[in-house]
């Protein structure tokens, strides 16, 4: 249960080394976005370059304990909102015309998980969840409002991060629900 929760300080190290390299080897100028004029990969590389210092250590203080939260309830359910999140990044991807990059999205995808799975799911665990992730990160959800984000921060990266946490959330609980059912 314990190496479970090593997994985000392996992908948050990921962020990390990229970044330092980023800013010791290429003055900042190495970023890996994704975006219409980027390469589809992208939506792969984009969580893990940021740009600078800064962006990158306020995605990490909320990415690992939104990731804990998570991991809480399992590594399926981890991993659930890392896909959706890929999955959904793809149209934002190719349709929309900036360029973005940074674990917001992902961020914002745990978010959205925490916040629905105990509605979903009405028990006294999934419901504290929600309410200690909306009891700390619930002032972000403005973000998710266009026009409310600064200047060049992607409030649709981050809108489209927060729907995919909510599939992500959804579709744990019809699984586990299906399963329920089938073995009841």
């Amino acid at each position: 249960m314990r190496r479970r929760f090593l997994i985000p300080l392996g992908l948050l190290a990921i962020a990390w080394v990229q970044e330092l390299l980023d800013q010791i080897f290429f003055a900042g100028q190495w970023n890996l976005p994704m975006g219409q004029t980027q390469p589809l990969w992208g939506v792969l590389t984009a969580p893990f370059s940021h740009s600078g210092l800064a962006h990158l250590i306020s995605n990490s203080v909320v990415f690992l304990p939104l990731s804990w939260l998570v991991l809480t309830r399992g590594t399926r359910d981890y991993l659930a909102v890392w896909i959706a999140v890929i999955v959904l990044e793809v149209p934002v991807a190719l349709a929309w015309p900036a360029v973005s990059h940074g674990l917001s999205g992902v961020v914002y995808g745990l978010l959205g998980y925490l916040l629905l799975i105990g509605w979903l799911e009405k028990q006294i665990l999934s419901i504290l969840l929600s309410l200690v992730a909306f009891w700390l990160y619930g002032s972000a959800l403005f973000a998710l409002i266009p026009g409310v984000s600064p200047a060049g921060v992607s409030w649709i990266g981050h809108a489209s991060g927060f729907a995919a946490g909510m599939l992500a959330a959804w579709g744990v609980h019809r699984e586990s629900s299906t399963n329920d059912v089938s073995n009841g």
